[in-house]
């Protein structure tokens, strides 16, 4: 027999070590990759049921959602009536300085037509006095005859030739300034045509500018009118807001109360509940680990899931809270099926969740298990029924907290809910 020395017993004992940290290391390794995997399908569901219960109302009262649905109303007819009158004074600012500069404009287009009518005058004045000057030539022109007439007769007259050249140097001077005199005329009678135009055209602009001014200042009267009118419904409106806002606190602070009532009476079937599975579980002979639940359950009604169970926010208190079952959407009157065999030892009316029934389905699978179907039109069945799997029990309906035909069906597991879907 060979003699172990401690030498090696410790070499012996530290390779054993090694090896079993190693095993361990490889048992464990996919075990926390299971785990990281199912941490994070489990938060991606719970992110999906918080983003669906932002269109959830079911756990809130109808009067309640039409208090919150009148008062953002309100405050949206409150913002777009702001808006429209910022809109509207924005338009009546600008409406007044363009006033202003139109009323500057019209001033300087009625200084420009005074000016214009006093050059007017003052060419009309012009083209008289050389109309005198002129009608009194012609008038020499009969009484003594024509210079250029003259002229021959005083040339034919004449004893030398430096009286023949003075008569024509007079002669000329005359006709000249009779040719001056007619030309003065014709240009003052131009230059007072023009008068006349420019007088037409600064006429014109004033006309212009004054309409102008008139359908301005009819702008800023239908502006100030639009804006006082306005303003008057915004008032309106803050008073609209201000009441139901009041109004949404009141009915939302009563719901609140019936939310507690909801969480008593919840304790209440739970602590009811334990209390029969531990019986069962006793009768069964003693409490015994749970065995697989999938497919146990018959779904209890036939249509689509509408919300799952799950955590969500209320999308109207706003708090953080647990879905406690899965919603199914049917029409009203279809059939609700019993979805295991059981005893109803619960029926009866509650705010929140309308009519409910309440199975207890016996100790199946290592559990005590209970099945709740709430909103229901009616139940078929009463406290103390024996029903079987697959019996119509009841019909879908939308009473209570509900904002339309559906069942919402909770699965219960020693006293505490589940998710349906586990069992379905």
């Amino acid at each position: 027999m060979a003699r172990s020395f401690p030498s090696d017993d410790r070499h012996r004992l530290v390779v054993l070590v090694a090896a079993t940290l190693m095993v361990i290391g490889m048992i464990c390794a996919p075990l926390a990759h299971a785990d990281d995997k199912d941490l994070k399908r489990k938060k991606h569901k719970v992110k999906q049921d918080i983003s669906a219960a932002h269109e959830d109302l079911d756990e809130s009262s109808a009067a309640l959602r039409k208090a919150v649905a009148r008062l953002t109303n309100a405050r949206a007819e409150l913002t777009t009536a702001r808006n429209e009158l910022t809109e509207t004074r924005g338009r009546l600012t600008t409406a007044r300085v363009r006033d202003r500069q139109a009323q500057a404009a019209l001033e300087l287009a009625v200084a420009q037509l005074n000016t214009a009518r006093a050059e007017l005058d003052e060419g009309q004045q012009a083209v008289k006095g050389q109309r005198v000057v002129v009608a009194d030539r012609i008038a020499d022109v009969y009484e003594y005859g024509d210079p250029q007439l003259q002229q021959v007769s005083s040339i034919l007259g004449a004893e030398d030739l430096d009286e023949v050249s003075r008569t024509l140097e007079t002669t000329n001077a005359v006709v000249d300034e009779e040719n001056t005199q007619l030309t003065d005329l014709e240009v003052a009678e131009v230059l007072l045509q023009v008068k006349k135009d420019n007088l037409a055209d600064k006429r014109d602009a004033v006309k212009q500018k004054r309409q102008e001014a008139a359908e301005r200042l009819d702008l800023m009267e239908t502006l100030e009118a639009q804006a006082e009118s306005q303003a008057a419904s915004v008032r309106r409106l803050v008073g609209a807001r201000s009441s139901a806002r009041a109004s949404a606190a009141r009915v939302k602070q009563r719901d609140a109360a019936e939310l507690a009532k909801l969480k008593k009476e919840q304790s209440r079937i739970e602590s009811m509940l334990r209390a029969r599975a531990a019986a069962a579980a006793k009768k069964a002979g003693g409490p015994s680990k749970p065995g697989p639940s999938g497919g146990y359950l018959s779904y209890p009604v036939s249509g689509p899931v509408t919300s799952s169970y799950g955590y969500r926010v209320h999308p109207i208190y706003g708090y953080y809270s647990l879905h406690d079952g899965t919603d199914f959407g049917a029409g009203c009157g279809q059939p609700l099926y019993a979805a295991a065999d059981g005893t109803v030892i619960e029926s009866y009316y509650q705010t929140a969740w309308g009519n409910r029934l309440i199975v207890d389905n016996g100790h199946v699978r290592g559990v005590g298990l209970a099945t709740i179907y709430n909103h229901a039109t009616s139940y078929t069945v009463g406290v103390g029924s024996h029903v079987k799997r697959g019996q119509v029990i009841g019909y879908v309906g939308t009473t209570g907290w509900s904002t339309g035909c559906h069942l919402h069906f909770t699965v219960m597991v020693n006293g505490a809910p589940t998710d349906p879907m586990n069992w379905l």
